[in-house]
């Protein structure tokens, strides 16, 4: 299967922490929030790049969960920013 990419436009989004905070309440139902990785992978302290690039290759079916489709499905591009600026704080 081939890489996947996304565009440098959505790449630029600035995301905003505090909102990223918000919405990452649905993602620490599962994801735990002390970076933990008990067979759900953490995503404390991902870089933003790389955080954005994996939450939209599930929202284009590029990767295969349903849960993790069924929610990026929901997220607009400044929601997935805005959580890859908030889970990266964490990890710093």
């Amino acid at each position: 299967m081939p890489a996947f990419t996304v565009t440098p436009d959505i790449l630029a989004i600035e995301g905003d922490r505090e909102y990223g905070e918000y919405l990452g309440s649905e993602c620490t139902t599962c994801h735990q929030a002390s970076g933990d990785a008990n067979g759900i992978p953490s995503i404390i302290g991902w870089d933003t790049e790389d955080f954005v690039i994996a939450m939209h290759a599930y929202k284009q079916k590029h990767r295969e969960n349903p849960v993790m489709q069924m929610i990026t499905g929901r997220l607009a591009n400044d929601e997935i920013a805005a959580l890859a600026a908030y889970f990266k704080s964490l990890g710093n």
